[in-house]
């Protein structure tokens, strides 16, 4: 594809809003391409927490009616281009433009259907940068899962690792095979059922999994969870929201809370075990989200990866901000009009560049 923009160095706010609403991360990300090769440094990064009532909305929004979700959709995109506005003006930040992730609705690929709002228009217009969005839906049109997008990134900041691993709302993994080729695909739920589970006991989330350690492993439905007809189909394979909410959160009924805490995080040790079991001798896998935070399940997910495997944790700002700096990576790409998206990953028709381009 031919390059429509020569620079080399660009300066990126990358937005990632989770399913798991702990709010909108932000990060300037200065990405420098010299020599086909990448270099990120990530200036300054910030986690604005959702107001309340954002909460509300967003959690409702799966549910709304379309006027009620065109309103959401515009004024989220409105809140987004002023908290980056903010953001600017308190660093004494020049970005050249904002890639946003947007906040996924829906997302069902078997039905065509992916959905993450934030209005990129309204963005633009509330930060006055131009605004590059919506990188989920030209790779469902073609075939794909839309998801997940950031091995691409992967391979191009952190090649270095065998393969990298996601703990945010939902586990995702990316890894190199034999061949140099890239494969990718959600493993399970995280922090989507960790919070939920933490939240019926008063608290935003676990910290350090102390809540989770105190409980016991209920067997049958860790017997009941792996058997999940999810988990054994091949990739590539995504989950969204509705998978989550619609068959894997209605077996967490009538347990001790500490008990299914524990079962939950045995459950993900276990497919995070499983996807290993396919890496490379010696793979180094590099951990990122705020799973990686959880010292109980880092603990546990060790005892279940190959013993030829071994877990690599970055520093905190990494950890934080990855997804961020890849959303800004990918947006360079579609700003250069290069690919962005790996059909080898998603599952569409080819290799292509996704996002859609607000200017102002």
């Amino acid at each position: 594809m031919q390059n429509s923009d020569s620079k080399n160095v660009y300066h990126v706010i990358g937005l990632m809003s989770g399913t798991s609403l702990d709010g909108l991360d932000i990060a300037h990300c200065i990405i420098q391409h010299n020599n086909g090769t990448w270099k990120f440094e990530i200036s300054h990064a910030n986690t604005i927490s959702y107001p309340q009532e954002w909460v509300k909305r967003l959690k409702k929004a799966p549910r709304a009616s379309g006027i009620e979700l065109t309103h959401i959709h515009i004024a989220l995109g409105e809140w987004m281009g002023h908290e980056v506005k903010k953001f600017i003006v308190h660093n004494h930040l020049t970005p050249d433009f904002i890639s946003s992730h947007g906040h996924t609705i829906y997302h069902d690929p078997s039905q065509q259907i992916t959905l993450q709002i934030g209005s990129g228009a309204s963005m633009a217009a509330a930060a006055h940068l131009p605004v590059v969005c919506d990188f989920r839906s030209m790779d469902v049109a073609m075939g794909g899962q839309g998801a997940p997008l950031v091995p691409a990134g992967d391979r191009a900041l952190f090649a270095q690792y065998g393969a990298c691993l996601n703990l945010g709302g939902i586990a995702n993994i990316s890894y190199m095979d034999a061949y140099n080729i890239t494969h990718a695909y959600d493993i399970c739920p995280v922090n989507m059922i960790l919070n939920y589970l933490a939240a019926i006991l008063g608290y935003e989330y676990d910290s350090d999994g102390a809540m989770a350690s105190k409980g016991r492993v209920i067997q049958e439905l860790l017997h009941t969870l792996n058997e999940l007809p999810y988990y054994h189909l091949q990739p590539p394979k995504s989950l969204g929201r509705e998978w989550f909410e619609s068959i894997y959160l209605p077996h967490f009924q009538s347990y001790n809370t500490h008990d299914m805490m524990a079962t939950a995080v045995a459950h993900i040790a276990e497919q995070i075990g499983n996807a290993s079991k396919i890496l490379l001798t010696n793979t180094q896998i590099y951990v990122t989200g705020g799973g990686a935070f959880n010292t109980f399940l880092i603990s546990q997910i060790r005892e279940k990866i190959s013993s030829n495997i071994s877990l690599t944790i970055p520093d905190q700002k990494i950890i934080k901000f990855k997804e961020a700096l890849i959303f800004a990576w990918l947006g360079v790409m579609r700003w250069r009009g290069e690919h962005n998206v790996l059909g080898s990953v998603t599952g569409a028709l080819s290799n292509h560049s996704a996002g859609c381009i607000y200017i102002i």
